[in-house]
């Protein structure tokens, strides 16, 4: 009797797989477990995790690491995946040209024009003269009410320094809209025009965030309403709004030079990031078998390619070490960019492209990890097999599959495809851009600071915290509890995780959220899908597969596998999660496959 342990290290999860082997060859898999990848896949600082899943599955049994005969690693395919994020265009303002943010405290409604005016200089005021009137923080709010009940007739609405936009109106006799929380006010430049527009609670401005409302409130002529919609775009979403007609003002939309992309294949392409991912996507495409990529020097892109490179070249240290990028996922995506020039901190969505690269090199150090291994655990570690065909095995434990079989490993760095034909034979795959990827445009395009709360949203569904009994699911859903919600959730969009509720601390919809990370894992997900399985696919056509098993840490997602058998259903192909030996779900498939191939060296 031995006891034989599969490691399947990947880039986010190392997985265990052990299995009992009696004398007369038959197999039984006691227990599994899995633990986060310490350091880069496929280097020296992987032992550590090796260790500690080996060490809790063993003790899931009962038993030690020294109880186990043989250690059998994956052959870590030589590829990594990295990712960056390019931002294309820049809404550039000069001369205090525009104030425009989204502060949760406005007050009045309606819009305004008139011309600024600082509150100390109040008695330059010409009766019948219109104003916009500004207050620095040094002004209370008792103060600024003062002025405005004085000038009642002249003061049409009112930007503050402070957050007391609510206690001015409240003390105001005659009702306009005041703008609050804007943080360089000292920048207002005096006796300029200026539009003011606060919206009703719950709904967002209309006419600064329309380039002809703009036009229409301050008296623009075509070239200048021309010249001022970067910053109508900017304004799109937002509760409050100022637009300010300066003399000099100078409004501009800027494409930043992110530097060219050149594809080295069966045809050279030359693509410039500027063009979007989907020229870039046409353009790899076009190239055919790619056998390097790389970028435009002293460029973002090429900047970016070029740090791919060199961190890969730290893992394969032979002097014979050939590295290339064989593939990449560009995705369109847009970035929340502070505004150069603008008063308020604002942001601005810009056109930015996202880029995930797959490195690959000609080994990585698997035996050295091997021997190390050996030396610590005192057991016989050896490097067993190509990671591909090793997952295939293990979906072939899932009920319900027989050969050929395709399989989607979707991980955190890397989609990787492969088909094993009815006679054994496996073609394979990989492809740039997962789990990792799908994050930093989730990140990206809501501007959270946080790229932990940008992993926790895209695994876990979300809920609106509507009172302390109850709260409105994702999918429209009113659910019910017995027990009184914690308080600090009222009002809330949360997560619902396992362990309860994580409370998103910036003030998003939750409907934006959810388009946001459906769209993110659509543009990942379903678009590698289709580009691996083309790949792997007889004949390159995807009617010539018959059945897909979703392995892997992204398959256990609760929304992807569902997006891709709905994208799939064109195609009459059997598409759903792995569930490896009818237990594990789609993990642990590499892990398995590895125990399933000692026993078939065996015989």
């Amino acid at each position: 009797m031995s006891y034989i342990a599969g490691v399947d290290i990947g880039n986010s999860t190392t997985e265990v797989c052990v299995g009992e082997v009696t004398e007369n060859g038959n197999l039984t898999f006691l227990t599994s477990a899995s633990c986060p990848t310490t350091g880069t896949k496929g280097t020296i600082d992987n032992v550590h995790s090796v260790k500690n899943a080996l060490k809790l599955a063993m003790s899931r049994i009962g038993l030690e690491t020294s109880d186990i005969d043989l250690v059998r690693l994956n052959e870590a395919a030589p590829v990594i995946g990295d990712t960056a994020m390019e931002t294309l265009t820049e809404t550039v303002i000069t001369d205090s040209s525009m104030i425009g943010h989204n502060p949760s405290t406005p007050a009045g409604v309606g819009q305004a024009v008139g011309e600024i005016l600082l509150i100390e200089n109040i008695s330059r005021a010409v009766p019948g003269t219109s104003y916009i009137l500004a207050a620095s923080a040094e002004h209370s709010y008792e103060e600024v009410a003062a002025v405005v009940n004085q000038y009642d007739a002249d003061i049409a609405g009112i930007i503050l320094q402070a957050d007391e936009a609510v206690l001015v109106e409240n003390r105001i006799r005659r009702k306009v809209p005041i703008i609050d929380e804007v943080r360089r006010i000292d920048r207002l430049p005096d006796g300029v025009p200026a539009a003011i527009e606060v919206a009703l609670p719950g709904q967002t401005i209309r006419m600064l965030s329309n380039p002809y409302g703009i036009a229409t409130l301050l008296g623009l002529n075509a070239e200048e309403t021309r010249t001022v919609t970067p910053i109508a775009k900017s304004l799109i979403g937002k509760r409050s709004a100022v637009v300010l007609k300066t003399p000099g003002g100078n409004i501009h939309e800027n494409v930043l030079p992110a530097g060219e992309i050149y594809f080295h294949g069966d045809r050279n392409i030359t693509i410039s990031l500027d063009e979007g991912a989907d020229k870039i996507m046409e353009a790899a495409a076009e190239a055919g078998d790619i056998r390097d990529i790389s970028g435009q020097p002293d460029t973002n892109v090429g900047n970016m390619l070029s740090r791919i490179r060199t961190g890969m070249s730290e893992l394969d240290k032979s002097t014979e070490a050939d590295i290339r990028i064989t593939d990449i996922l560009a995705v369109d995506t847009l970035a929340p960019v502070l505004i150069s020039g603008a008063l308020a901190g604002e942001t601005c969505l810009e056109k930015a492209v996202g880029i995930a690269a797959m490195v690959r090199t000609q080994k990585l150090p698997m035996q050295e990890i091997a021997d190390r291994l050996t030396r610590e655990l005192g057991t016989e570690v050896k490097v067993a097999g190509v990671e591909a065909v090793m997952a295939s095995l293990g979906a072939l434990t899932t009920p319900g599959t027989k050969l050929p079989l395709a399989i989607l490993d979707m991980g955190g760095g890397s989609t990787d495809a492969a088909i094993i034909s009815e006679d054994g034979h496996v073609t394979l795959t990989h492809q740039a851009g997962a789990g990792e990827l799908v994050s930093m445009l989730i990140q990206t395009e809501l501007g959270l600071s946080d790229r932990h709360i940008a992993e926790q949203i895209k695994k876990y569904p979300l809920a609106k915290v509507e009172s302390l009994f109850h709260m409105r699911m994702e999918n429209g859903q009113m659910t019910f509890v017995d027990e009184s919600i914690d308080p600090r959730f009222f009002g809330r969009v949360v997560l619902l995780t396992e362990d309860g509720m994580i409370r998103i601390e910036e003030e998003i919809p939750m409907e934006k959220i959810v388009q946001v990370r459906r769209e993110a894992k659509r543009k990942v997900f379903v678009t590698n899908a289709f580009r691996a399985l083309k790949k792997v696919a007889p004949d390159h056509n995807l009617r010539n597969i018959s059945t897909v098993v979703l392995v892997g840490g992204s398959a256990e997602d609760f929304e992807i596998p569902e997006m891709l058998m709905e994208a799939f259903t064109d195609y009459r192909v059997v598409c759903g999660r792995g569930n490896i030996r009818g237990s594990e779900g789609p993990r642990n498939a590499v892990a398995t496959g590895l125990v399933l191939s000692y026993l078939g060296e065996q015989r």
